[in-house]
């Protein structure tokens, strides 16, 4: 019977397990000892099923796949002693542990980059292309290799399970390469297609994305030698015909069908760029291309400062461009300083926008409206009035607004409210503005800055283009600066672009009484969720008084509320994280922009 061997004291510090690759087990940056070739099949096995009960009798024939020794069940206590004492504790009990059905490896998703690969590929699924398409690229770019590497592949268990996640990396593969060819990125992906297809050539979803790609390239040739190695194949291997679509698709490559062709702009197109590193909120993309592709008239993005509505609204009008042939324009509803802007200005604004030599009243705005298929973006509005008689009645046109607050005021108008990032989302941006082999070096890091900005895509991308100048701050530095409530907000600045500023402006559009609510909220309630009798407390009123306060701070977007219906004395209520440390320094007089 094997001696466990010798194992370091297990240190507090986090667990990184990787199987996208060769098995490893990093604590702090350093690869732990993961002990004999048996061993590490145990780990391999329970990883395979982490948080869930692996039996005795699989972990045995994952083991010895042939004759296990009559010692089978001690040597296996001895290697999970062995690895329970290397992995350590998590939440205050042993990671691995035993129950009625069998052994239990219990990890989060972050540490396991199995788990974080099927988290964003369920994330992407259902998605615009323009959402699923870097959840996908975030997924794959966690491997490293064959699953588990080669040297485990000996256990015919092990050997499977590494072959369905192969098939799950190139189905992963397949729908990032179709969600780039459907936002017009056809050279990122070809390549990788023509490798995937070397090892998979019977996999006519790759042929056909590898086909699109190269027609898309200008590489027509290419593209129908593709059908045409792949209709030999066939015949030959399994004496088949490509299917109705393949040969769809080289009819179109034929004929040069395949290649998209630019639309004609319209001269009134007038929206800011669109960035290339839209992350997240693809829910509700989804939400505000569908009701603005029906015949509703009105939606409305509505989210606290920092919360990517523009962003968003931005994206989704891009999207859009075929939908809206008269054209697309964005018109903001205050001045650079956060000052409502007069309704005068903001006609003449549209009448330049829609190339109207006369004076433009609402009526005749509202006309103009109803006979064009144009999308109006009009952002950051400050209140129900300063819209209202911009909106249409009816027609062709549509109209989708941005603001910090609800416009109770209105209707009819579709609310989308914009939440915060998931935390996958901010630190796929994080990553993309300071760098994947850095985020790599210190994940542990990179999450506490994300979970800092309180899911603001504004504060992470302060926090990734400041990092980015700074490259001798290491992130773990950064991140302590980030946990300082008081210092925190002064660190989300970079050049002309502050995350105070912003904020400041949404509070100086309050009325000083709620305001000062926001305040004795953020200060009385503590950290997260609260309900109504600690509102109730904080504000030193009663709860009929403090359900009028809580939902007034709702509908001017300075607390969030429960997404399903409760009743109000059941609810929690939220303050946003970056929303709360302002009005905290409100409250003590020390906010200023």
């Amino acid at each position: 019977m094997p001696r466990p061997p010798a194992q370091p004291a297990a240190s507090p510090g986090p667990l990184r397990f990787s199987v996208l690759g060769p098995l490893a087990v990093h604590r702090d940056g350093h690869a732990l000892p993961l002990g004999p070739l048996k061993q590490r099949v145990v780990l391999a096995t329970l990883l395979g099923s982490a948080n869930s009960p692996v039996s005795v009798d699989a972990l045995t024939d994952a083991v010895w796949p042939e004759e296990p020794p009559r010692t089978a069940r001690k040597n296996l206590q001895v290697y999970v002693s062995a690895l329970r004492a290397l992995l350590g504790e998590a939440d205050g009990g042993p990671r691995l542990t035993h129950t009625c059905g069998g052994y239990v490896l219990r990890v989060t998703e972050d540490e396991v980059d199995l788990l974080r690969f099927r988290s964003l590929v369920r994330a992407a699924e259902g998605q615009p292309p323009g959402s699923a398409a870097p959840l996908l690229r975030e997924a794959l770019d966690l491997w490293q290799g064959p699953p588990f590497g080669d040297d485990l592949r000996h256990s015919p268990r092990l050997a499977e399970e590494a072959e369905r996640l192969e098939l799950r990396h190139v189905t992963a593969y397949e729908s990032w390469a179709e969600a780039e060819l459907a936002v017009g990125d056809a050279s990122a992906v070809v390549e990788g297609l023509r490798d995937l297809v070397e090892r998979h050539p019977l996999r006519e979803r790759l042929r056909s994305a590898l086909m699109c790609a190269l027609s898309r390239c200008g590489r027509q040739a290419e593209a129908l030698a593709v059908y045409d190695d792949y209709r030999q194949l066939l015949a030959r291997e399994l004496g088949l015909e490509p299917s109705r679509a393949m040969a769809a698709r080289y009819r179109a490559v034929l004929a040069d069908e395949d290649r998209p062709r630019a639309r004609t702009p319209s001269g009134r197109d007038a929206l800011p760029p669109d960035v290339v590193d839209f992350t997240g909120q693809a829910d509700e993309l989804a939400d505000v291309l569908h009701l603005l592709d029906g015949p509703g008239g009105v939606v409305l993005l509505s989210g606290p400062a920092g919360a990517g509505k523009t962003t968003l609204a931005v994206r989704a009008a891009h999207l859009l461009g075929d939908r809206f042939p008269d054209g697309r324009l964005c018109v903001s509803l205050r001045d650079a300083d956060g000052t409502p802007r007069p309704l005068p200005d903001v006609l003449a604004e549209l009448a330049r926008r829609i190339g109207r030599t006369g004076p433009l009243t609402p009526e005749t705005w509202r006309e103009w409206l109803a006979a064009h298929r144009v999308l109006a973006v009009l952002d950051d509005v400050p209140g129900e009035s300063a819209v209202r008689p911009l909106l249409p009645y009816g027609g062709q046109g549509r109209v989708l607004l941005t603001a910090r607050g609800q416009l109770g005021g209105l209707a009819p108008v579709h609310r989308v409210p914009v939440p915060p990032l998931g935390t996958a989302e901010a630190l796929h941006l994080l990553t993309g503005l300071v760098g994947g082999s850095r985020v790599r070096a210190d994940r542990e890091a990179a999450l506490r800055i994300v979970r800092a900005c309180g899911g603001s895509p504004l504060a992470v991308r302060v926090s990734g283009m400041r990092l980015a100048v700074l490259r001798h701050v290491p992130l773990r530095e950064f991140a302590d600066r980030l946990a300082d409530p008081a210092g925190a907000l002064d660190e989300l600045t970079s050049g002309d672009v502050s995350v105070r500023r912003r904020l400041a402006r949404g509070w100086q559009a309050l009325p000083a009484e709620c305001g000062r609510h926001a305040s004795r909220l953020a200060e009385g309630t503590g950290d997260g969720p609260f309900g109504l009798t600690e509102a109730a407390e904080a504000l030193g009123c009663d709860e009929r008084h403090a359900v009028r306060v809580v939902e007034t701070l709702i509908d001017a977007g300075m607390v969030t509320s429960p997404g399903g219906e409760v009743t109000a004395h059941a609810a929690q209520y939220e303050l946003p994280h970056l929303i709360r440390l302002y009005a905290r320094g409100a409250l003590a007089g020390t906010t200023a922009p």
